[in-house]
């Protein structure tokens, strides 16, 4: 699983955003890869009124602001057996 966080330095929303992002983290592992839009014109141009967007797995989830418990969900959604999104193991018999 991979976390995008876009946003810009000096963006308050966006440090509250990485804030959760990494307290989620420390009970869920993932990749996270942080993309700073500022300097960029067709990132500014996507992301610029919205940020900060997260993704997970290219998939918008979040955007200017994040509840902790909906991104536990999401994550939980992707792992493996879940049903949603991770492969499910067949069980098997003897």
């Amino acid at each position: 699983m991979t976390l995008t966080i876009y946003s810009r330095p000096g963006c308050h929303l966006c440090e509250e955003m990485k804030a959760v992002v990494q307290r989620v983290r420390r009970e869920h592992p993932f990749e996270l890869t942080e993309v700073d839009i500022s300097g960029d014109p067709e990132l500014e141009l996507r992301y610029g009124q919205e940020i900060p967007v997260l993704e997970l797995d290219g998939k918008k989830i979040a955007k200017f602001r994040l509840d902790e418990d909906a991104l536990r969900r999401a994550l939980k959604g992707r792992m493996p057996g879940t049903g949603r999104g991770g492969s499910r193991t067949a069980p098997t018999s003897r």
